[in-house]
């Protein structure tokens, strides 16, 4: 009887995106089982593709739209989804204030900010939804939001009572917070924030210590980062009577969670099981004979709500095995098997430069797959020789 074969990997960065490791996947699946059933699920946990995961799942439509990037100088042609027959926006915070639209010497979360992922939320709002889900991945700023609350017509007003500048460096700034304008539609519209990280807005594990790097912090921008942190919470817990630092996952996007959860009373959600739920894979994984997952590089973090371990997780309700492929293999991923996971593999097959490696993501993932398919052929023939 043909096997069938769910395959739900995440985009393995700069080498694929999540379709075209699926279809990796089953070039190498097929050499071994070519009468096999596929059923392809490119996956996302809110950050890099989310939106377009989940507009090609729903068919939903592309809205195309223009905002302000990651710096006030930006102005950026981007898009958001709607699905649900229009009902529920998909935003990707990314696709307008992305670490990717700016270059490593441009990188500087004091002056980058979250203002154009307000300005998608309004024109979400201006589409009629009743839902937003907001995916927080791939952050370049380190602003608690207030950028995109901001746009939404908060107003941040210095000690003569005047607006404060965008970015992470100015929130010191701020002494008043007048949210008397904000836009009213917010009242009526269910936001979901889809998040693969847990961390906190303030401390060691926060937003400033854990991420601000990455985004272009030396070591003494992180303090001042983590110091204007410090200040907006406070503020936020004076003027509004909200405590939101410790709140897991309120660090997530430089703040971004934070800020929604104040300013628009979202709520914070699993990205990858969010878009589990969306793409309905219960019934996928329930008719399967095998799961094959993946991304790009896979360790001990993985297990805080990355896309491998959210399927694997699916998967084990219905002790289904679950082969994991990834780019490279970090340490303490022995944990994950604890998660459902059956056995990781490297695809890799030889050293080589950075940039070959990504180039030859596609033929050695498909050259993995097809190992672990010989490797389940040899199993299943012995199993039925010893019945």
């Amino acid at each position: 009887m043909p096997k069938t074969f769910v395959l739900a990997p995440d985009s393995f960065k700069e080498s694929m995106t999540a379709l075209e490791a699926c279809q990796a996947m089953q070039s190498g699946l097929q050499k071994v089982f070519p009468d096999a059933h596929f059923i392809l699920h490119p996956m996302a946990d809110g950050g890099e593709g989310t939106v377009d995961t989940i507009i090609n799942a729903q068919h939903g439509q592309k809205i195309d739209v223009e905002v302000m990037g990651p710096l006030p100088s930006q102005r950026i042609s981007t898009y958001f989804g709607l699905i649900n027959q229009g009902k529920t926006a998909i935003i990707e915070m990314a696709k307008a204030n992305g670490i990717h639209l700016l270059s490593s010497e441009q990188r500087d979360p004091l002056l980058t900010s979250t203002y154009g992922t307000g300005e998608m939320i309004l024109l979400a709002l201006d589409h009629g939804v009743s839902q937003i889900i907001i995916g927080l991945g791939g952050s370049v700023t380190n602003d608690a939001g207030m950028g995109m609350a901001a746009a939404l017509g908060v107003k941040f007003l210095d000690q003569e009572k005047q607006p404060v500048k965008l970015g992470g460096g100015y929130l010191n700034d701020i002494q008043f917070i007048d949210i008397s304008e904000i836009d009213q539609r917010l009242n009526n519209v269910e936001i979901i924030i889809a998040s693969d990280v847990n961390n906190p807005l303030l401390g060691p594990n926060g937003a400033s210590h854990v991420f601000g790097p990455q985004k272009g912090a030396s070591p003494e921008m992180v303090i001042q980062l983590e110091s204007n942190l410090t200040h907006f919470a406070n503020l936020i817990e004076k003027h509004l009577n909200i405590t939101v630092q410790d709140i897991a996952g309120s660090g997530a996007a430089g703040g971004l969670a934070a800020g929604l959860l104040v300013f628009t009373q979202a709520k914070i959600q699993s990205g990858v099981e969010t878009v589990i739920n969306l793409l309905d894979m219960q019934q996928a994984i329930y008719q399967a004979d095998y799961v094959f997952t993946g991304e790009g590089g896979i360790d001990f973090q993985t297990k805080f709500g990355k896309t491998p371990v959210g399927v694997a997780r699916l998967a084990h309700k219905y002790d289904k095995p679950v082969f994991v492929c990834a780019g490279y293999m970090g340490e303490g991923i022995e944990s994950l098997y604890e998660e459902g996971i059956t056995a990781i593999f490297g695809i890799l097959d030889q050293s080589s430069d950075l940039r070959t490696a990504l180039q030859n993501g596609p033929k050695n993932l498909s050259r993995c797959c097809e190992n672990i398919a010989r490797l389940i052929r040899s199993i299943d023939t012995s199993s039925f020789k010893n019945e």
